[in-house]
């Protein structure tokens, strides 16, 4: 019974590993993906959180969220092949993010939030992007009722507080 149990836990760890091993391969789009079809994309990288048209073909939208840095856009002409991908969650985005826009024109500029939180008395939501950077901290965009930018800026993950916890009692 023993070695029964123990060869199943070997085989589930090494299909976790396996798992866990194919998705790190798809995280990204490959660096030029230029030429590549929709469906070559896909293969590497999953399916899309959504799909957009944009001028001359359409957008394929690829969030890595909720603990995920990156959300990747893959671009594709009218004949649905790549010509270009973009990471965009970049300072260059956020400063792009304005109060009075609305939350379809944050959503187009940096894709879907990793977390979505509603404020208290049906006042709206934030929403939260983590993103690659030295600090332990979040972008976030507050949405107000009417689904308008209400104010954008830089907060802390609830993760570095527990951490900050940890170390100064």
């Amino acid at each position: 019974m023993r070695t029964v149990l123990s060869r199943l836990t070997a085989v589930s760890v090494s299909a976790v590993a396996v798992a866990g091993l194919s998705a790190c391969a798809g995280y990204a789009p490959p660096s030029d993906p230029s030429g590549l079809s929709r469906d070559e994309i896909v293969a590497r990288m999953g399916p899309p959180e959504m799909q957009r048209q944009v001028a001359g073909g359409s957008r394929l939208e690829f969030p890595r969220g909720p603990y995920g840095v990156h959300t990747w856009f893959v671009y594709l002409d009218a004949n649905g092949r790549a010509t270009r991908s973009e990471q965009v969650l970049t300072e260059a985005n956020f400063l792009r993010i304005n109060p009075g826009m609305s939350q379809e024109e944050a959503r187009q500029v940096l894709g879907r939030a990793g977390e979505v939180q509603g404020l208290g008395r049906n006042r709206g939501q934030v929403w939260s992007y983590r993103y690659d950077n030295p600090f332990c901290r979040w972008f976030q965009i507050e949405i107000a009722e009417d689904q308008t930018v209400r104010s954008a800026g830089y907060g802390e993950p609830p993760e570095c507080a527990k951490r900050d916890d940890a170390t100064h009692p």
